[in-house]
């Protein structure tokens, strides 16, 4: 009885196994020149979208007429008929499905991975903290999107007139979706684990969304398809209000509960090597 409450008490708890789990997470994000380049992608990608509104013959410059664009679609919208309507902050989520799966990627190829769950066999705790870190990653990323498409923005010449309030909730959608978007793509690296370049294939087809833009065809602009990522997402408009928030974070929230129920599931029936 004695040895069973000693163990017990040895444990530690889910809290704090998930701190050092995210303490080492996170000091390898931050040392790494991976996170640094994909933040300066980030900003790159609205520079050169904005820069070319300015460009005589530019799909874009027909479209671009307020920076704001460059950020989100006026309204939600699945049926992508132009470059112009699908060039906006959502691009963050392809680029970071990349970043994910070399991250991921890279604990399976240095031996990261054996050395954790020889010691640390919860491979839930590995789960949730990849998901949160890679979700801060991308939360990131959408910051110095935004900052690259406001000193675009000002260097071209585009109007800010907006509405703030609606831009602020398509910000705040924008950074709350970074968590189901991540949760998906660390789900999408544990079934692929042993096969990086498939991992970030695949990151990247789901980020394209390619599957909503081809349900939306078929249903045509419908607001069911924001139960999945990709909607939600593209609901983060400039039209945006409370109740657009409230549909990310409830459509994050669940998809990200599910991915990580499912990649605990995935690695604690398979070879995790």
């Amino acid at each position: 009885m004695e040895k069973v409450n000693r163990l017990a008490f040895d444990t530690p708890s889910f809290g704090k196994r998930i701190k050092g789990m995210l303490a080492v997470d996170f000091y390898r994000l931050f040392h790494t020149p991976l996170f640094y380049i994909f933040l300066a992608i980030a900003a790159i990608i609205p520079a050169m979208i904005v820069g070319t509104t300015g460009m005589e013959g530019s799909e874009t410059a027909a479209l671009f007429t307020n920076v704001w664009q460059a950020i989100a679609v006026e309204s939600p919208l699945y049926i992508v008929k132009n470059i112009g309507q699908y060039a906006n902050m959502n691009m963050v989520f392809i680029f970071g499905g990349i970043m994910v799966s070399i991250f991921i990627g890279h604990d399976y190829k240095s031996g990261y991975v054996k050395q954790l769950f020889t010691t640390h066999a919860k491979k839930q705790d590995y789960v949730i903290s990849k998901t949160i870190t890679c979700a801060f990653a991308m939360a990131c990323m959408c910051g110095t999107y935004l900052v690259g498409t406001v000193l675009a923005g000002l260097l071209v010449g585009l109007s800010f007139a907006v509405n703030f309030g609606s831009l602020v909730c398509a910000l705040l959608g924008k950074v709350i979706m970074s968590l189901g978007w991540a949760s998906l793509y660390v789900f999408i690296n544990i079934i692929f684990r042993k096969n990086f370049w498939i991992s970030i294939l695949a990151s990247f087809f789901f980020g394209t969304g390619i599957l909503i833009i081809g349900a939306a065809a078929i249903l045509g602009n419908s607001a069911i398809l924001n139960i999945f990522l990709y909607g939600s997402s593209v609901y983060a408009c400039l039209s945006s209000n409370f109740l657009s928030v409230l549909v990310c974070l409830l459509c994050s929230g669940v998809w990200a509960v599910i991915y990580n129920v499912l990649g605990t599931y995935i690695l604690n029936k398979s070879d995790v090597y």
